[in-house]
């Protein structure tokens, strides 16, 4: 396991007794934390897969890092740099290129691992350049419909599936949001599996349970 840089600073896992290409996992952790958040479940995810666990470019104060900017306002409440969010788009689509150049990962079997606002830019990247992308785990997120690339309904979702969960006391990301991933998803024909889990803002153990056992299906 080591520290890279491409675009992005990022952990890196080789994938064990892989054939010429193996398939890859890419993580997006969530606002304020870093790459080696996710990058703690690596040792849990089968061998087969190369694990990289980016490190979003926005640096916070005092410590972590985010892909874009939530602002608190007292007209608006909370809201999102949109603007930001979507330079983070372009940013990890062109780190999923770098990561399948250097590490000789297989490019049709790309995974993307988000949490909270990881999530939210996994559904952005996968949404935008689904050629890039063959799966989608997203834990404790939802979609945001503007930060998505003009004209992204018209693109090709034939080889795209996605798993999303979370937490229905979630106290940060309100679950009627991600309740509206499925319906979305399904409306664009992409193949969804969506479940709920009694916690907060986090992933239960048999929430990574589900999760792996998705991922062995696919």
């Amino acid at each position: 396991m080591e520290k890279q840089t491409l675009l992005l600073e990022h952990n890196f896992r080789a994938a064990k007794n892989s054939s010429e290409k193996p398939p890859v996992i890419i993580m997006l952790h969530g606002f304020g934390s870093d790459e080696n958040d996710l990058f703690s479940f690596a040792s849990e995810l089968p061998e087969k897969y190369a694990i990289v666990s980016l490190k979003a470019p926005i640096k916070m104060q005092p410590s972590g890092n985010a892909w874009y900017n939530i602002y608190f306002d007292d007209s608006q409440g909370k809201f999102s740099d949109d603007e930001q969010a979507i330079a983070s788009r372009e940013l990890v689509s062109k780190c999923i290129d770098e990561v399948v150049e250097k590490y000789k990962v297989n490019g049709q079997d790309v995974t993307l691992l988000g949490f909270s606002q990881g999530t939210i830019l996994s559904f952005a990247v996968a949404l935008s350049y689904p050629e890039k992308v063959k799966n989608v785990i997203g834990l404790s997120g939802y979609i945001n419909e503007e930060i998505l690339k003009a004209g992204y309904e018209n693109n090709d979702f034939n080889k795209l599936s996605v798993y999303t969960s979370h937490g229905s006391v979630d106290q940060v990301i309100p679950v009627q949001w991600a309740r509206k991933t499925e319906p979305f998803l399904k409306k664009l024909n992409i193949e969804c599996t969506y479940s709920e889990f009694p916690v907060g803002h986090g992933v239960a153990p048999q929430n990574f349970h589900e999760l792996k056992e998705w991922l062995g299906e696919k």
